[in-house]
């Protein structure tokens, strides 16, 4: 009988850094940006073929259901980070041991995971109306907002395997199976756009149901993919439970980022209700805005992921100059894209906006608030390399501290500050944004400086 091939993890201990970097931060860039098109599809279509209550109610249901994603995939990230680390120290010697503590990883992962997804199912289900009505949403929309939310939620599970799939795949140097998972996903998301909302005039409830569809479809494409190839280690029923020292390093990596990315969007829900106080054309605008800056930044986010198993490979390894130099590769090739989004976002950003929306009012609206994400755009192609670095170093900790410093001292109070002039202006209210990344960039160096000096100490015990 022949072998199977199975999935094999990718070597980031060895070669050149920056081709092996973009190699595979290329499927993770392409993965997140087909992402981002089957969400920004949502609002394009809509904005199209529906009313403006139904892209305001897009918009504000969309960020109530990103908040409850990016803490899933913030805690995603310790299995991430973990299994990364412990494939980098498999590399220095193979045995069964090793591989048997890569299935209790997974294992655990799974049992954990399938909790969170029941939870947050009966919570977000439960919670739809009062948060809706605590974001703000207009009252021509409000109604719309509430049933988007509710069906979202009902496919929390597609959402939370998607997310716990593409940690696996990641931490073993796999980003080209969720790259194909999502291209089927988009496909299946536009075509339910299409026949929902133009065909049978659904709106918001319309975009609801084709994203959790796409969801279920690409969680199908990573099991048959797993089914079909396997895992370089064994992964059985006795896996599949909580296995304290599995569970420990993944809570202990992953829920400082999840609690800091779950309350950075909540800084932004706080933004998208200022915003929503300040009319429908705003709230429309803004909605716009936020799906357009989901591209824009696409190739920082996808430096940051491809970062964090590259970094944590390197640091599992005993490689921490290797390390830092990828951090450095990872800024300079982000800041190249950076510089053309940017321009684009400030000078065009009305032809952008008009892409989704076809009123004027919106569209202007739009291109206020993406002047100052252009600031900002030029900002995290330095604060997100710096993030990457640190989840891969299993400082979670730190990316939590300078997270929290950033939404809830500067974000949210510069924001609701400039709300209050009169005439309002979103450039002014979107300025809250940059001004926060320049304070987490400042920490980031601090703690840098104060990591290289402890490291610097250290160094000639060891050499002793």
């Amino acid at each position: 009988m022949s072998e199977r091939k199975t999935l094999q993890e990718a070597d980031f201990v060895h070669g050149k850094i920056l081709p092996l970097l973009l190699r595979f931060a290329g499927p993770v860039l392409l993965a997140l940006t087909l992402q981002a098109t089957y969400g920004a599809v949502d609002v394009w279509v809509v904005g199209q073929y529906a009313a403006t209550a139904d892209v305001s109610a897009v918009a504000t249901g969309s960020q109530l259901m990103f908040t409850a994603t990016v803490i899933i995939t913030g805690l995603s990230m310790g299995a991430t980070v973990l299994l990364a680390q412990h494939q980098g120290s498999r590399q220095k010697q193979q045995s069964r041991e090793a591989d048997e503590f890569s299935g209790h990883i997974v294992g655990s992962a799974i049992c954990l995971f399938a909790l969170l997804a029941l939870s947050l199912t009966l919570i977000m289900e439960l919670a739809a109306e009062p948060l809706s009505r605590l974001m703000q949403a207009p009252e021509a929309a409000f109604s719309r907002t509430v049933s988007y939310v509710r069906i979202c939620s009902g496919g929390m599970l597609f959402i939370i395997a998607y997310n716990l799939l593409g940690s696996i795949f990641r931490g073993l140097g796999d980003s080209r199976t969720p790259l194909l998972a999502v291209a089927i996903a988009c496909a299946g998301n536009i075509a339910g756009d299409l026949l929902l909302v133009t065909v049978f005039q659904l709106g918001a409830a319309g975009a609801a149901i084709a994203t959790v569809a796409s969801q279920a479809l690409s969680v199908l494409c990573c099991l048959w993919v797993i089914r079909r190839r396997g895992l370089p280690f064994p992964l059985e029923k006795r896996h599949l439970r909580f296995e304290k020292k599995a569970i420990r390093p993944i809570l202990r990596l992953g829920l400082p980022v999840a609690v800091q990315d779950g309350l950075v969007s909540f800084s932004f829900m706080a933004m998208i209700a200022i915003v929503n106080s300040l009319g429908l054309v705003a709230s429309a605008g803004v909605g716009v805005a936020e799906k357009l800056c989901n591209f824009i930044m696409l190739v920082p986010s996808a430096a940051m992921q491809s970062l964090s198993a590259f970094v944590g490979q390197n640091i599992g390894a005993g490689r921490p100059d290797r390390a830092r130099k990828a951090m450095y590769s990872g800024m300079l090739a982000s800041l190249v894209f950076s510089l053309v989004l940017a321009w684009l976002s400030y000078f065009h950003g009305d032809l952008l906006a008009s892409i989704f929306d076809k009123d004027p009012q919106v569209v202007q609206a739009a291109w206020d608030y993406l002047r100052a994400y252009a600031i900002d755009t030029l900002l995290v192609a330095f604060l997100f390399c710096f993030l990457g670095y640190f989840n891969g170093c299993g400082k979670t900790g730190f990316v939590l501290v300078q997270g929290l410093v950033g939404a809830f001292l500067i974000r949210i109070p510069f924001s609701y500050l400039m709300s209050l002039r009169e005439p309002p202006s979103l450039f002014l209210v979107g300025l809250g944004t940059p001004a926060s990344t320049v304070a987490q960039i400042s920490l980031c160096l601090l703690y840098m400086a104060l990591l290289r000096k402890k490291e610097q100490k250290a160094l000639p015990g060891r050499l002793s």
